[in-house]
C-alpha cells in the first residue's frame, strides 16, 4: 500500500464555502476537484479529508448531520471514480462551542492532530505528503507534522504574506496541485 497522501481540506479547497454548510443541498465542489483527486490517485496518493467543523461545536448542526453530509459527499465522489480514504473532523471550537464542544483540542488546526491520526492508521511517511489548505491554520498544522508539500488555494479563504510564505506553493485552487507534483 501507498505510504503518502494528499491531505486535503474541506470548506474551500474541495467545496465553496458557504459558511457551515452541512446539507447536500448547499454544498458545491469547486471545479476541478473530481480530475485533480484522480490525478492523486493515480499517482498512488491515498485521499484523507481533514477539516475544523465549528459549527457542531456552536450548535448549527450535529455530528449525525455531519456524518450524513460525508457519507453524501463520498458518494459523489464514488461517482467519479475517486475513493476518498478517510474523513478526519474536529467538532470543537476554544471559545465559541457549548457544552463539552467548547474546548481547546489538540485535533482542530493549526493544531496536527487530525494529520497524526492520518499518518499513524495509514502508516504514511509524512515527507511523501501533500497537505492541500486555503488557511494559514492549514499549513501550519502540516508543518507541525514534517508533512512535505504545503499548498495554499485562493479558492477559499483570504490569507496574509505569512500563510503565503511558510506555504510552498500557492496556486487557485485543487485543479492546479496536481502540476506541482
Amino acid at each position: 500500500m501507498s505510504n503518502k497522501a494528499v491531505f486535503l481540506d474541506r470548506d474551500g479547497v474541495i467545496n465553496v464555502d458557504h459558511a457551515y454548510v452541512h446539507k447536500p443541498e448547499d454544498f458545491e465542489f469547486i471545479a476541478g476537484v473530481f480530475a485533480a483527486c484522480r490525478s492523486f490517485q493515480q499517482r498512488g496518493y491515498r485521499l484523507i479529508i481533514v477539516t475544523n467543523q465549528s459549527g457542531i461545536a456552536r450548535g448549527y448542526y450535529s455530528e449525525q448531520q455531519f456524518a450524513e453530509l460525508t457519507t453524501w459527499m463520498k458518494e459523489q465522489f464514488l461517482q467519479h471514480d475517486v475513493r476518498i480514504d478517510e474523513v478526519y473532523y474536529c467538532p470543537h471550537h476554544p471559545t465559541k462551542g457549548i457544552g463539552d464542544y467548547r474546548q481547546q483540542c489538540g485535533c482542530r488546526k493549526p493544531e496536527p492532530g487530525m494529520l497524526q491520526r492520518g499518518i499513524a492508521a495509514f502508516n504514511l511517511d509524512p515527507e511523501h505528503c501533500v497537505m492541500v489548505g486555503d488557511k494559514h491554520g492549514d499549513i501550519q498544522a502540516a508543518q507541525r507534522c514534517g508533512i512535505g508539500t504545503k499548498v495554499l488555494v485562493r479558492s477559499g479563504q483570504k490569507f496574509d504574506q505569512k500563510a503565503q510564505s511558510d506555504a510552498d506553493y500557492t496556486c487557485d485552487a485543487l485543479a492546479d496541485v496536481p502540476a506541482l507534483l
